[in-house]
């Protein structure tokens, strides 16, 4: 004869005794468990715009600390519902591999570039080796190319921001361009080479380029 919880019996009356003990809180545990479950799981949100299929790439200048602007771009793209991918411009022969990749696989179906300094000079290039690898550019976009540079290939619009008074040289265009280019004379007061991805006008007009190849029905 044992005590069990004020009650002495013995042990058929003790297991009757746990059972009576056990049920309820096992009751209580499940309704505790349904009741986090209703209200701890949050509801996902829509993908913004129905989400888009284009995917950009931004192509930072020389030592990643010029270009920071670029980010700013990305982080507001990415809010939009857009994918990014932000690197220095050495490493876009590698991206440009992978941008085809993806778009073969059908994970992207608009390719999109955007480069600033050193990453826009390496822009045409990028075009080229993506149209070489069947994965042709919807939109590609320059920041003041340091350097003078031709565009060939297939692009759907290249746009080429760039200071006349400063650093900044238009796009050449060659017999083999298949797309539209235009080279704009950037004209923003204070705006210079440093900083032009970082100016609240530029990076409005470079998202508003964007959008509208995006989000394009």
């Amino acid at each position: 004869m044992t005590s069990f919880g004020g009650y002495t019996g013995s042990i058929s009356g003790r297991r009757l005794l746990a059972r009576r003990w056990i049920r309820p809180l096992q009751a209580a545990a499940i309704a505790l468990s349904m009741m986090l479950l209703s209200i701890g799981t949050p509801v996902e949100a829509a993908p913004l715009a129905q989400g888009s299929t284009a995917h950009v790439y931004l192509l930072r200048g020389v030592l990643n600390i010029f270009s920071m602007g670029l980010d700013d771009i990305a982080a507001k793209l990415e809010a939009q519902g857009i994918p990014v991918t932000v690197t220095n411009y050495l490493g876009w022969a590698s991206l440009a591999e992978q941008a085809a990749a993806d778009y073969k696989s059908g994970k992207v179906k608009t390719i999109i570039l955007v480069g600033h300094s050193s990453g826009a000079t390496v822009l045409p290039d990028m075009v080229a080796r993506l149209d070489q690898l069947g994965a042709p550019v919807k939109l590609a976009i320059g920041l003041d190319s340091v350097f003078r540079t031709s565009l060939h290939g297939r692009v759907g619009r290249y746009i080429n921001f760039y200071i006349a008074n400063g650093n900044g040289e238009p796009v050449k265009p060659t017999a083999g361009l298949h797309g539209k280019l235009e080279n704009v004379n950037v004209n923003v007061p204070g705006v210079g080479h440093l900083n032009i991805e970082k100016n609240e006008i530029m990076q409005r007009k470079v998202i508003s380029a964007i959008d509208a190849v995006a989000f394009a029905r």
